[in-house]
């Protein structure tokens, strides 16, 4: 089959791509608007971008022409925290992907604890097994209405890890990394699909000869 994506309806457009770029990685994204309201939504169009500093990036459509309360929250408050979306939390990630009115507080709609953040104000998923607190670096409007995303780069200015998920390490320069296997992350499909990790492939990367 040959596909012209121009021929289809955007939502057909949509439905055939998360189908295909599969398994998508999921931001469990927590901000607060300036009122004070917080906010608790899964993003899978999802990144890392770079080292120095640490970047994460992610994409927010807009609903039915109007931007979602994560896009809005980070235009007026430039914060927000990436938490690990993992198997235990699979329900409490897809309960907060509804279409909730803004004043809805997805914590208490998903039963999960805030807590408070390091360096930024947003409240922090207690129950995570990582959180990068980020803030606004670059948002990038892209596509036309009403149809519009914003990719937004956030710069990570902390972490919480939790030990639990942590390779062993021993030695003075051991750096801390995170085992898959104890992190359990969860990740996207198409339609209404999720996964878990599976099978762990370990390939070494190949070297040039040198001279």
């Amino acid at each position: 089959m040959e596909i012209d994506p121009a021929a289809l309806p955007n939502s057909r457009r949509y439905r055939l791509l998360i189908s295909a770029v599969v398994p998508r990685p999921i931001a469990f994204v927590s901000t607060r608007s300036r009122d004070g309201h917080d906010n608790l939504a899964p993003f899978s169009f999802y990144m890392g971008v770079g080292s120095d500093p640490p970047m994460i990036a992610l994409s927010v459509s807009s609903r039915d022409g109007a931007l979602k309360d994560t896009a809005r929250n980070l235009e007026e408050t430039r914060e927000f925290i990436v938490h690990a979306a993992t198997e235990e939390l699979a329900h409490a990630v897809n309960e907060a992907s509804g279409d909730w009115a803004p004043e809805v507080d997805e914590f208490a709609r998903t039963g999960l604890t805030k807590a408070t953040a390091a360096r930024v104000g947003v409240a922090r998923v207690a129950e995570a097994k990582f959180a990068l607190e980020c803030r606004v670096h670059t948002v990038v409007p892209l596509g036309d209405a009403p149809h519009e995303v914003r990719l937004v780069v956030g710069e990570v200015v902390w972490i919480h890890v939790d030990d639990a998920v942590l390779e062993d390490a021993s030695g003075p320069d051991a750096a801390p990394l995170i085992d898959p296997s104890r992190l359990r992350p969860l990740a996207r499909l198409g339609k209404n699909l999720y996964t878990t990790l599976g099978t762990l492939l370990a390939l070494d990367r190949p070297r040039a000869p040198k001279g």
